[in-house]
């Protein structure tokens, strides 16, 4: 089956899509990239998706609004994808999350992600899947992080413990022991969760110093040239998520623009250049992987794999390669897996999953009490 996966991530900085061939199921899954692209939204509703991020308030009309102009956006994505290749057959979209709350004590998660399935199943004419995070969620779940179950399938090693790093705008690791491809079942303990920020605070940083003329530090040049602030960094990793044990996930509502006011207030006392603040938030990113790896993992990894946005910071990578080793860090993309797409392609196999009736959620990553179907189907005249 040719799908599409769609997801916009923390950053809000575009929309990935990537076109994938999929055949079997599980463990005879096999997934064929055939085409992926980034578009970007209007500054307009970028600006308007960050400001609702950020605790902007709407009305009724105005939130109905902003989700259909996200799913337009979403569909066009699709069609535009399209235009060089065979059709596809459906659609796997996470949308646009806006908001993210783990469960607490007794109450539930809450997880909001805007550009509805149905309109862009409607605009499409294609058979649409939506709303991954729900079911999971009322599970007693966190709903999140999703793409572990794809690094399961398509990443595990006979011979190698891996950890496969995820830097997008928050970071999320999932842990797969050593695995023989025919075991059954699978070994425990496959693992997951969010580890912190990603880019998230980098890219926020560099908009600040930059006045909003650059959205983004590439290949972490501008970080490079400074010095971080260790003792800085230290106080920011006693921050209470840092300390809880998986699973955990969490957001731009932790680790957002407020938390950047709060790291540069901090700041302000060791007169540090703008590299240096940089740096010293690169730091925070690629040691709070480093501690998280240390303080919940059964044993590190014999290979750490990137990707996703931060894959291509070449700064945060040397970081990371300087704290773990001698082990080797390296990019999904070198094995076969697109670093870049890795996201969509998971939405696009979770779409086809929940067409054939396959649970597509791993209780011991989101702490949810069983496996359970994940996604709404929405066909181009119909809701089910």
């Amino acid at each position: 089956m040719r799908v599409i996966g769609l997801i916009s991530g923390t950053s809000v900085d575009g929309i990935d899509a990537a076109l994938v061939e999929i055949t079997g199921c599980q463990r005879d899954l096999k997934v064929q990239f055939l085409a992926g692209a980034t578009y970007p939204y209007s500054e307009a509703l970028r600006s308007q998706i960050l400001q609702v991020c950020g605790g902007m308030a709407l009305s009724m009309a105005e939130w109905s609004d902003l989700d259909d102009a996200i799913a337009q956006a979403f569909a066009q994505a699709a069609i535009t994808l399209q235009q060089s290749s065979e059709p596809a057959e459906l659609i796997g979209s996470q949308g646009q999350t806006v908001f993210h709350r783990p469960p607490q004590k007794e109450q539930l998660g809450y997880s909001v992600q805007l550009g509805r399935g149905e309109l862009i199943a409607h605009l499409t004419g294609i058979t649409t899947v939506s709303n991954f995070r729900v079911a999971d969620i009322a599970a007693g779940g966190h709903g999140a992080p999703l793409v572990p179950i794809l690094d399961v399938y398509l990443l595990r090693h006979p011979e190698y413990h891996r950890c496969v790093q995820n830097i997008g705008g928050i970071s999320n690791v999932t842990y797969l022991p050593q695995t023989n491809l025919n075991d059954t079942p699978l070994p425990p303990p496959i693992l997951g969760w969010d580890t912190g920020p990603g880019n998230i605070l980098l890219d926020l940083a560099v908009q600040y110093f930059s006045q909003g003329t650059q959205t983004y530090d590439q290949d972490g040049v501008w970080a490079a040239t400074g010095t971080p602030c260790i003792p800085l960094v230290e106080e920011w990793l006693q921050q209470d998520f840092f300390q809880q044990p998986p699973p955990k996930s969490t957001g731009r509502e932790l680790f957002g623009k407020n938390y950047l006011q709060f790291c540069l207030a901090e700041a302000e006392p060791y007169n540090l250049s703008p590299a240096d603040v940089l740096a010293t938030l690169t730091e925070l990113t690629a040691l709070s992987i480093y501690r998280s790896y240390c303080q919940f993992l059964p044993s590190l990894p014999d290979q750490i794999l990137l990707c996703g946005g931060g894959s291509h910071n070449r700064y945060l990578k040397h970081r990371l390669e300087t704290l773990f080793a001698p082990i080797p860090v390296f990019s999904t993309s070198e094995i076969g897996l697109n670093a870049d797409f890795k996201e969509a392609i998971t939405f696009a196999v979770l779409a086809y999953w929940r067409q054939l009736g396959i649970p597509g959620n791993l209780p011991t990553v989101t702490g949810a009490n069983s496996e359970v179907l994940l996604g709404q189907i929405h066909t181009a005249r119909t809701t089910t």
